[in-house]
């Protein structure tokens, strides 16, 4: 027992004094494979810290017990409760004291970071007077609050902008984006990078040496938080967030950069803005359906076993969805072949390969060992040795079930057949198949690196087990499954169509399309159907359509009626209903003096509202969360409104029936509410 720690038992913390006079301070979180902190765990912190304080040690180092990971930060499942108790504020209270007396150590302390260091832990790092971080690839260190709608609270805010400057600091804590050792050592983040083998000797030379931060990093600490840089920094910061979120559906930038802007004095005054800012936050509707949504992703993560059994995979069709298919999982670790019908296609998927791994492979010695994961195989010799195979041809079912006849009598048995296909019910593509129980959809959005959903889709006759296997797949290659029914589109692509139908009709009728893009945007999507449609492809658009508008009975608009001429079939031939120019579409000026109809938001959004009302009701998901969760990382789908069902509950069920009816009366039947909307899952 360390001297003057007497008489103290702690369940989460254990501390150990080393020969040369440092105390190690091990957090190994009770009953959880990953360190968070609960209440419990700063309640012990502050006990500690507390007593010794009174018998300073020569040095304190921080570290975490768990095999994998520093810290994850905050116990969401707690803040939640805290929220619906009105007791949020306590609880950020006794965050920022544990962390500040933790800062007010008469001795010098050190955080030794290995692993994920997030939120909570990296505001407990920024308390300490150094930080030194393992170089393990594992080891990202990151402020990730504002995608739960609030900013750092524990003493972040406060601290990191004049630890590193604030460009750096507001560019961590406005994106919630995560730094690997090296990238937080070039800011100042932290003040060594060592092997993991050597970090808390490292950490204890640190504390008993100490260290001169460069003069430049401690300038521009010093520099860019005096007041009347901060009054010129903070509307440059403000017109930066602007160009990707509005005020009103993401306040908690905006207030970061306000509080930060006036407050000013010592350091509790400075927590005490920060803790009332966060507190008001916390209360908000982005910042309840936010912490939802962080819920929703947890839930689809643990949809699948650890191991899925799959080594190998094969992809047949090496067209755009395939060969990003086929290098996602090679750049994931998996052995992939690649066929199509002739080399030119494989060629060219190989060629977007490359661009994939110098993008997402930093070290270029290990880029190679990546590269030769994906091979091209034009003769298809990779299906029997295949774990897995996926088919990802055009969207003919006829076509589809002529080359499913030549694979499977190739595949190994417990090989699992998937296809890709964004619309066709699996029931007419199992016709003739030997191993119904072995065949799924695993049905990728475009771009495949980009988004971040795959939907596992069923047919009447799969084995649960081909589920669970797909589903641990996914999550092995960082994808989000969603289990769905196999009839026609699905979950996304049928609630997102009648939204695309109902843009491409407003844009026959001689709306611009920039005008109906805005709307959408305006309402929280990612980007403007119109664009979509394009991104899309009007080629896939107009495919889906003449699969999903007889399903839905809906009628096709002329914008999507035939399929496109050659070389306007959008982003990817350049041309669509934009042009489009290095990637970008070149969209049409809008006359001044033009008013876009009162109702054209409604006419977007509640198509998509009323399919998913009629998808949940038809049972294509199992519960309102697995719709709300696949269609908001399916689409985009406004991620602060907390998905579809969540918005209808929101806004009440009654009050958007009464709209619909409405658009019904002046448009048509198109508008007709579709079966589900008295279900109590609304309400």
């Amino acid at each position: 027992m360390i001297e003057g720690l007497d008489g103290l038992r702690f369940s989460h913390w254990q501390a150990e004094a080393r020969p040369d006079g440092v105390v190690v301070l091990s957090f190994d979180r009770a009953g959880e494979s990953v360190n968070t902190f609960a209440q419990d765990v700063l309640i012990e912190l502050d006990a500690f810290l507390e007593r010794i304080a009174l018998d300073p040690p020569k040095g304190l180092v921080i570290r975490s017990a768990k095999e994998k990971g520093f810290i994850a930060g905050a116990d969401i499942r707690e803040f939640q409760a805290f929220d619906e108790k009105g007791t949020i504020g306590d609880s950020i209270r006794r965050g920022q004291q544990a962390f500040q007396r933790l800062a007010e150590l008469p001795c010098p302390t050190v955080a030794a970071i290995h692993g994920f260091c997030m939120g909570g832990g990296t505001e407990i790092s920024l308390a300490c007077r150094y930080r030194v971080a393992s170089k393990d690839p594992s080891t990202r260190i990151g402020l990730p609050e504002v995608k739960l709608g609030i900013y750092p609270g524990w003493g972040g805010s406060v601290r990191l902008p004049r630890l590193v400057g604030t460009p750096a600091a507001m560019d961590m804590m406005l994106t919630g984006r995560t730094l690997s050792a090296s990238a937080a050592k070039a800011i100042g983040l932290v003040d060594g990078v060592v092997d993991p083998l050597k970090l808390i000797d490292a950490a204890a030379e640190l504390a008993l040496r100490g260290t001169q931060r460069p003069f430049k990093q401690r300038f521009l600490g010093w520099a860019t938080n005096i007041w009347p840089v901060r009054q010129v920094l903070a509307p440059m910061l403000v017109k930066q967030v602007a160009r990707k979120a509005r005020k009103e559906h993401y306040p908690a930038p905006y207030a970061l950069i306000e509080t930060w802007r006036r407050s000013g004095g010592g350091i509790q005054s400075r927590l005490a803005a920060e803790r009332k800012s966060v507190v008001k936050l916390a209360g908000t509707p982005t910042a309840r359906n936010l912490t939802r949504v962080f819920f929703l992703q947890e839930r689809l993560k643990g949809l699948g076993g650890k191991d899925s059994g799959i080594r190998n995979v094969h992809v047949v069709g090496a067209g755009v969805m395939g060969g990003d298919i086929a290098s996602w999982a090679a750049y994931k670790g998996f052995e992939v072949t690649l066929q199509d019908r002739e080399q030119r296609f494989i060629d060219g998927a190989l060629a977007r390969a490359q661009e994939l791994f110098a993008r997402k492979v930093k070290d270029d010695a290990k880029r190679p060992q990546v590269a030769a994961r994906l091979k091209a195989d034009l003769d298809g010799d990779g299906v029997q040795a295949a774990d897995l195979v996926i088919e990802a041809i055009i969207e003919q079912a006829e076509a589809k079930r002529d080359l499913y006849a030549t694979l499977e009598p190739r595949m190994k048995v417990g090989a699992l057949l998937t296809t890709n296909t964004s619309s066709i019910p699996l029931v007419e593509l199992r016709e003739h198949i030997q191993r119904p129980a072995q065949f799924a959809g695993l049905h990728y959005f475009n771009p495949v690196a980009l988004m971040p959903l795959v939907e596992i889709i069923h047919q009447d006759q799969v084995a649960p087990e081909t589920g669970t296997r797909l589903a641990a797949f996914c999550k092995a290659i960082d994808k989000l499954p969603v289990p769905v029914a196999g009839t026609p589109g699905f979950l996304v692509n049928r609630v997102l169509f009648p939204y695309m139908l109902e843009a491409a009709t407003a844009y026959s009728e001689g709306i611009p399309g920039p005008v109906i893009d805005k709307a959408a945007v305006k309402f929280g999507m990612p980007m403007g159907p119109i664009e979509l449609i394009d991104t899309v492809g009007l080629d896939v658009a107009s495919g889906v359509g003449q699969e999903l508008a007889p399903f839905l009975g809906l009628t096709i608009p002329p914008a999507l009626a035939t399929p496109p001429e050659q070389g306007k079939r959008g982003k990817k031939d350049g041309q669509g209903l934009y042009a489009w120019e290095n990637g970008k579409p070149k969209k049409p000026e809008v006359p001044k003096d033009y008013k876009a109809p009162d109702d054209l938001e409604d006419r977007l959004i509640l198509p998509m509202l009323n399919e998913a009302v009629a998808a949940l009701h038809d049972g294509v998901v199992g519960d309102a969360d697995l719709l709300d969760a696949g269609v908001i990382f399916g689409t985009g789908f406004a991620p602060f409104r907390g998905g579809p069902i969540q918005h209808i509950k929101s806004v009440g069920a009654d009050t958007l029936l009464a709209k619909l009816q409405a658009l019904q009366a002046k448009y048509g039947d198109r508008f007709a509410p579709r079966p589900g909307w008295d279900s109590p899952a609304l309400r």
